[in-house]
């Protein structure tokens, strides 16, 4: 199963890719989508989407996981990544891709056991779980990833809570 984390952003948009056979992960790639602060929001959004489409199309994920925008006390940027998630879920969904979101607690809970974990734990505990000899650059490479690593552990106990069911 391949999963494309998303740590979404206008500024800067995070993404990491999974590979998970049976209890082995691995990381197939992991880098962030950029764009020009001095270009139009619109003009900006639309670029992002584009690349989205592109990491999409080239890695062809089964399923996609999206960090939750988080409440922010500044609105201007709370706006932004909101922005950002919405063109994110656009491209999953013309992609067929299922998207699953989390917020940041949950993904610091998953990844390290605590929901409060500073984002440098959480970036070497991503490179350990991971085998890397490094946490991934930038951050927010390694958050995409950490968010990848959440819902292949969430999905796991889905799946076991639906047979359960049965």
């Amino acid at each position: 199963m391949f999963v494309l984390g998303i740590d979404p952003g206008l500024s800067v948009t995070g993404y990491g890719v999974l590979e998970a056979q049976g209890v082995r992960l691995r990381a197939v790639a992991a880098g962030a989508i950029r764009t020009a602060p001095t270009s139009a929001d619109a003009a900006r959004l639309a670029e992002l989407f584009a690349d989205l489409e592109s990491l999409l199309a080239e890695f062809r994920p089964d399923e996609a996981a999206l960090e939750q925008v988080f409440v922010n006390r500044n609105r201007q940027t709370a706006t932004a990544v909101g922005r950002a998630s919405g063109v994110a879920l656009l491209a999953a969904a013309r992609a067929g891709v299922p998207v699953f979101e989390y917020t940041p607690s949950a993904v610091k809970l998953a990844v390290t056991g605590s929901g409060n974990a500073a984002k440098d734990r959480v970036q070497a505990v991503v490179a350990r779980r991971l085998g890397l000899t490094a946490a991934p650059q930038p951050a927010d490479a390694a958050d995409a990833l950490a968010v990848a690593l959440c819902h292949l552990q969430s999905a796991g106990l889905r799946r076991a809570a639906a047979e359960a069911e049965r």
